[in-house]
């Protein structure tokens, strides 16, 4: 699949949910497909944690299919290529994180407004951090999304994902570059501390079991950390890396709407399918089930696979991409 070029929306002084304000912010984003007449089939995939469209882009054909969509990849603040404490100007990069899925919310509606002329998506698609963002749109605006699809990941984070979100962000700042509010070099023991803890999490246990990783041609876990995992947060700036961390950790539509979660999720009017991955450590299937009984008409749906967390995001896995593509295919529907 070829890629698309990267596009920049330009938002200029941004005010920020928190009352700060962003002089000079900007959304990176991909466009594949095309809209149509009506405007009526534009699907936004929100990125991941540490994701640039070119590591979800492979989901634009397996799971969403741009010959019937104008599909529209778009980076998160805080990933590095959207405004991000690597790239901005003050506040973004003094000390904490201003931003939180509110302003990535509202700064999506204006890229769709303005760019696309779409006030109503045909559907948020997100996996993950992606998942998040798409139960923001539906409970705080929910007028807007016809539909959403939050596979592996809940509208607020819990406590035993805030405990692993934690030990992320410890394993940066304990490093000795780390000065309280940055990094005075390259937190190297602090990145393999963090792919360390983030490989244990990701895969499952059942995948581990099985030797997956001897599949991929590693012979210990620990050659697989350092040759598989720990790259892809080195390239990124350690500061993007908390930043995002702070998002996740911050994560609730109940406080951003100031009710209770079931107030929340029961304001949703989209079409919705929760998707759950067996044995996804962050986001355990009982804990996806329990938001979803929340939702009017959600439909709940278990990816039966070992990949862990991972199972949402099946590049290489085609049996987990039949079980999205076929929950996609039938939200699509409704």
């Amino acid at each position: 699949m070829n890629l698309p070029n990267a596009l920049r929306f330009e938002l200029g002084s941004f005010p920020l949910a928190c009352g700060e304000t962003v002089s000079a912010a900007q959304l990176d984003y991909r466009v594949f497909g095309e809209l149509n007449r009506e405007r009526s089939n534009l699907v936004l995939y929100p990125s991941s944690y540490g994701a640039w469209p070119e590591d979800i882009a492979w989901v634009v054909g397996p799971i969403l299919d741009p010959s019937e969509h104008c599909v529209v990849l778009v980076s998160q603040f805080g990933n590095g290529r959207s405004s991000s404490p690597s790239n901005g100007g003050p506040p973004l990069g003094q000390g904490g994180w201003p931003i939180d899925h509110r302003d990535n919310l509202q700064a999506q509606i204006r890229l769709l407004e303005e760019v696309f002329g779409v006030e109503r998506p045909a559907l948020v698609y997100g996996w993950s951090m992606g998942a998040q963002q798409a139960y923001h749109w539906a409970v705080l605006e929910p007028q807007r999304p016809r539909r959403i699809c939050c596979v592996c990941g809940t509208a607020r984070t819990t406590p035993h994902n805030r405990l692993f979100l934690l030990s992320l962000r410890q394993a940066l700042s304990a490093d000795p570059a780390w000065n309280g509010s940055g990094f005075d070099a390259v937190p190297e023991q602090g990145l393999r501390t963090f792919a360390l803890i983030y490989a244990s999490w990701a895969a499952s246990q059942p995948y581990y079991r099985r030797g997956a990783h001897r599949e991929l041609g590693y012979d210990t876990v620990e050659h697989y950390v350092e040759d598989s995992w720990l790259p892809a947060y080195r390239r990124h700036d350690p500061r993007d890396l908390i930043a995002m961390l702070d998002v996740w950790l911050a994560n609730d539509v109940a406080a951003a709407a100031d009710t209770s979660l079931a107030t929340a999720l029961g304001r949703i009017q989209a079409a919705t399918a929760v998707v759950a991955g067996r044995h996804d450590l962050y986001f355990p299937p009982a804990d996806c089930a329990h938001e979803a009984a929340l939702i009017p008409a959600a439909t709940l749906h278990v990816l039966e696979s070992d990949l862990g967390h991972r199972a949402g995001n099946p590049r290489q896995a085609p049996a987990e991409q039949a079980q999205l593509r076929a929950v996609v295919e039938e939200l699509l529907s409704r």
